[in-house]
């Protein structure tokens, strides 16, 4: 949802920045595969330590060379089919990592296995929203948008870690669990749209 308000006013400041990095030799298939292994790293080692600001300052910086590659790209005339597969595979794969970490956090650290339930939900809900989105789009049909997309499932999760790590009680609680039930919601509005999309194509 965010992503259809902010993509314009972040590509202001992140196109000369990727522009920039091109011109110096960098290409955004390497910017890809760095920002998904920093972020791997960071939420695998730094979130089951139970060292939560520290693994949500590393995970959100190289989150953010997700929107690096994509102007890197944009300046060397777009993007090709393969770097697009790489880009969504990265995605799915720091994603889950994430969520592994938190609910590794959870489970052996904070030893809340409630909350570590609303984490799982995050992590299966988060690979089923892109999957639909993909496998719909791989059957020309469409199943764009929805309340929850990879832009609030960062911010809601590293906001909630990050308060909590600062000593926020119940911020990363309050979060998984409004994102869990966000998530659900989103897969169900993506089907819809997957359904509808296929009965204006057969009326």
């Amino acid at each position: 949802m965010l992503n259809i308000f902010a993509r314009a006013s972040v590509s202001r400041v992140t196109d000369p920045v990727g522009a920039r990095l091109v011109r110096i030799g960098l290409t955004p298939n390497a910017t890809t595969v760095v920002g998904t292994a920093g972020a791997v790293a960071g939420a695998l080692w730094l979130f089951p330590a139970g060292h939560l600001l520290a693994g949500t300052l590393v995970v959100w910086g190289f989150a953010m060379f997700d929107l690096l590659d994509g102007a890197m790209a944009r300046a060397q005339g777009g993007g090709t089919r393969y770097g697009a597969v790489l880009d969504a595979s990265c995605d799915r794969i720091a994603d889950g990592a994430l969520f592994c970490g938190v609910t590794w956090y959870l489970f052996e650290v904070a030893h809340d296995r409630v909350t570590a339930v609303a984490a799982l939900v995050c992590l299966v809900s988060a690979q089923v929203i892109s999957y639909i989105k993909a496998r719909a789009e791989a059957s020309g049909l469409s199943a764009n948008g929805g309340l929850v997309e990879r832009a609030e499932r960062l911010i809601i999760t590293l906001v909630g870690a990050g308060l909590s790590g600062l000593g926020v009680p119940y911020a990363l609680e309050t979060g998984l669990w409004v994102l869990a039930v966000g998530s659900v919601a989103t897969v169900a509005q993506r089907l819809v749209a997957v359904r509808r999309s296929a009965m204006e194509e057969t009326a």
